[in-house]
């Protein structure tokens, strides 16, 4: 794989391909660097469960993680 990055400084760009992409399928992507926007992933909480279970499958989970809290408290 090839990849780097520019600074054009007119809008025609010569591109070489190395021998071994010669015939094969391959793609260019031009796109500048300040459009990018990376989102740093939305942080999840129980809220955004809420409604997606029934309320019966929601107190087993729920009784279930009390259990196991209550035997981590425990000594060994």
């Amino acid at each position: 794989m090839l990849r780097t990055s520019i600074i054009p400084q007119q809008r025609d760009i010569l591109l070489s391909v190395p021998q071994e992409y010669v015939g094969k399928k391959i793609e260019v992507l031009v796109y500048a660097i300040e459009e990018i926007v990376e989102e740093l992933p939305k942080k999840v909480t129980m809220a955004d469960f809420w409604g997606k279970m029934s309320d019966e499958s929601a107190q087993k989970i729920h009784d279930n993680i009390k259990q196991m809290r209550n035997e981590w408290e425990q000594d060994i």
